[in-house]
């Protein structure tokens, strides 16, 4: 098994991505023969009704995760919630799942959008970069969901 460090998560929904701000997390890759994953991340208690629901219903989401650095591409998986626990003012989410596909280059197709919005320059450097940090879905990935 090896073990990572979780920097953020984000449910996607439809065209958008719910992002969740973590007080800690961890992803284990059980490197089984199902490649299975072992998500366990720490967020605010405000946020356990939602949790219990997209439990209870039993379903599989999917969501995207960035491991390790803050600069690394988000890992999209396919998860179930398996837990939700109160731990004093936060709760413990639970999740297992399987990696959905290879990661594709991020920062390329950021970049290859913003300059067919035309821009250039500081502009696009300003964009860019800040469009790394915040992660928004591109159009690429929009026209897939």
């Amino acid at each position: 098994m090896k073990t990572f460090k979780m920097l953020s998560i984000g449910l996607v929904e439809e065209e958008s991505i719910i992002n969740f701000p973590l007080e800690d997390g961890i992803i284990i890759n059980q490197e089984n023969s199902y490649r299975s994953w072992v998500l366990e991340m720490l967020m605010d208690l405000s946020h356990e009704e939602r949790f219990k629901q997209m439990m209870d219903s039993g379903k599989i989401y999917d969501v995207k995760v960035v491991i390790s650095y803050p600069e690394n591409e988000p890992a999209t998986f396919e998860v179930g919630i398996y837990g939700v626990k109160k731990i004093g003012d936060h709760i413990s989410v639970l999740m297992k799942g399987t990696l959905k596909r290879a990661r594709r280059k991020y920062a390329e197709t950021l970049l290859s959008e913003l300059l067919e919005d035309g821009l250039e320059g500081d502009q696009l450097l300003t964009r860019f970069e800040s469009d790394m940090r915040s992660r928004p879905v591109l159009r690429k990935d929009e026209a897939k969901q």
